[in-house]
């Protein structure tokens, strides 16, 4: 792996979000690229977010919980 190229991981948290650390790109369903200003970042898993894609923290107030 050069030094440009930077590992990608996705870390799921119990009953709250995935987070996403290194040079990820994110894109919608339809292709469009959603603009990331930052090395890591959450991903809403519980749906209730008001900024989806990303976490807003609204799993904790909503009971949200995983299996992992």
């Amino acid at each position: 792996m050069s030094e440009r190229e930077e590992a990608v991981t996705i870390t799921a948290y119990p009953d709250g979000p995935l987070l996403v650390r290194g040079a990820a790109v994110l894109e919608t369903s339809d292709g469009e690229r959603i603009p990331v200003s930052r090395r890591t970042v959450a991903l809403c898993r519980c749906g209730l977010s008001t900024i989806k894609p990303f976490c807003d923290g609204t799993h904790k107030a909503s009971g949200f919980r995983t299996d992992t």
